[in-house]
């Protein structure tokens, strides 16, 4: 089964959220599967990857001290939601093999990036990135067709809220993480959605179901 999604509505890349989750919606609590996560993300063949900085943050230490490759020639571009600048490391993450480049989602009051570790940048928005306009320039960029959010709670719950999500994907484990599972792949502040279309479902040998499904609009 195929995960590539067509279509890029409103003049702005396919958004795809991809989370690995545990029976009641955790992203922390269990180890998942990483192997069959990223095997079944690669099929979207995504021509950018967004993030929000807690997540470039919690691994920083190990960018740092790391030598990568260099950029990935035909990688995806990793756009960062960055509004408060608090990413430093933007050359590890251009070298770390994974990604063609990096581009910095600013606003008119991010402080400027450390010396020696200057990044593209696109500022969009004030005190905050300003989402729907940022998506929308980003479609304007050429070649971005599909974006899959790789991210925690809190940027996939802003992307909801604002109505950017064209598809959610659900890599759903066999257990309950219960108070283990401090964080949710939705946010602090679900969005009420009252129906969305199923677009495929698969169940694995070792109890994984992977479910996708497409938002209305």
């Amino acid at each position: 089964m195929s995960p590539l999604a067509t279509g890029a509505p409103y003049g702005r890349p396919y958004l795809v959220v991809h989370v690995a989750v545990s029976l009641d919606g955790a992203t922390t609590g269990f180890q998942p599967d990483i192997e069959r996560f990223y095997e079944l993300a690669a099929g979207w063949h995504e021509d950018a990857t967004l993030t929000g900085a807690d997540t470039i943050l919690a691994q920083e230490a190990a960018l740092a001290d790391a030598r990568g490759p260099g950029p990935a020639k035909d990688g995806p571009l990793l756009i960062v939601v960055d509004g408060k600048g608090r990413v430093s490391q933007w050359e590890s993450l251009r070298n770390a093999g994974h990604w063609s480049d990096v581009l910095a989602l600013h606003t008119d009051t991010t402080p400027p990036p450390p010396d020696g570790n200057s990044v593209r940048e696109l500022v969009i928005g004030n005190e905050r990135v300003d989402l729907p306009a940022a998506m929308t320039a980003i479609g304007t960029l050429g070649g971005i067709n599909i974006v899959r959010v790789d991210s925690g709670g809190a940027l996939t719950g802003a992307l909801l809220q604002a109505g950017l999500i064209d598809e959610v994907s659900l890599l759903v484990h066999p257990l309950l993480a219960g108070s283990k599972g401090t964080q949710t792949w939705y946010g602090s502040q679900p969005c009420v959605i009252d129906r969305l279309e199923r677009i495929a479902s698969q169940s694995f040998d070792d109890g994984l179901v992977w479910l996708r499904y497409r938002l209305p609009k």
